[in-house]
């Protein structure tokens, strides 16, 4: 993992396990948690890059369009640490 996982990150991590965030579908989704963008776009696309955070539905829905994330394996895996 090339990703820092610093306090902000893990924070999103937290936000994403707890069903409080959402992705826009594209190759950079932004974040958004309890319905307000996220202050580190780039990091929300880090996590994203490093394999961590995915759209909780990976089939359907039109680029751009809001869906919820969730976390992938090595994403529960980084909040264990």
């Amino acid at each position: 993992m090339s990703v820092t996982l610093n306090r902000r990150a893990l924070a999103m991590l937290r936000a994403i396990a707890a069903g409080r965030a959402e992705l826009t579908r594209s190759c950079e989704p932004d974040l958004r948690v309890d319905g307000l963008p996220c202050c580190d776009q780039t990091t929300a696309h880090d996590l994203v890059r490093e394999g961590l955070v995915r759209p909780a539905s990976a089939l359907g829905g039109a680029v751009g369009q809001w869906t919820r994330a969730e976390l992938t394996p090595d994403g529960q895996l980084a909040l264990r640490v």
